[in-house]
């Protein structure tokens, strides 16, 4: 039986491929700041987007990307201006997306939803 991180690790592999299929370029992954993390940061466009991927087993109890909190939100904020910040692009366009993973059936292809601009700071 896999683990969390073992399953983590999974769903962002399958992200990661997603958006490079999409035209984005992975740039980092898992990049920590303090208690923050970003899942991928990529870019597309001249523009620095910072991905949470989610997964779920199935929508018993809602969708992956329902499960973001506000705290959640604002440890992504964080994590965001501190990688750019130390790679000197402060002010660089940026965006918050989010892909969401659910694994309803393991015979098939898990189900990718891809939310584009899903939130930004308030």
């Amino acid at each position: 039986m896999r683990t969390t991180v073992e399953k983590g690790r999974e769903a962002e592999d399958i992200a990661a491929l997603f958006l490079e299929e999409r035209g984005l370029v992975v740039l980092d992954r898992n990049y920590r700041f303090m208690k923050a993390e970003v899942d991928i940061v990529a870019i597309q466009d001249q523009e620095v987007v910072f991905v949470e991927v989610r997964s779920l087993k199935n929508t018993r109890f809602g969708h992956p990307e329902e499960t973001i909190t506000e705290l959640k939100k604002n440890l992504l904020y964080q994590a965001a201006d501190a990688w750019l910040y130390e790679r000197r692009m402060g002010g660089a366009r940026m965006r918050f997306d989010v892909v969401s993973i659910v694994y309803e059936n393991e015979e098939h292809k898990p189900e990718i939803e891809y939310f584009r601009n899903a939130f930004w700071p308030g």
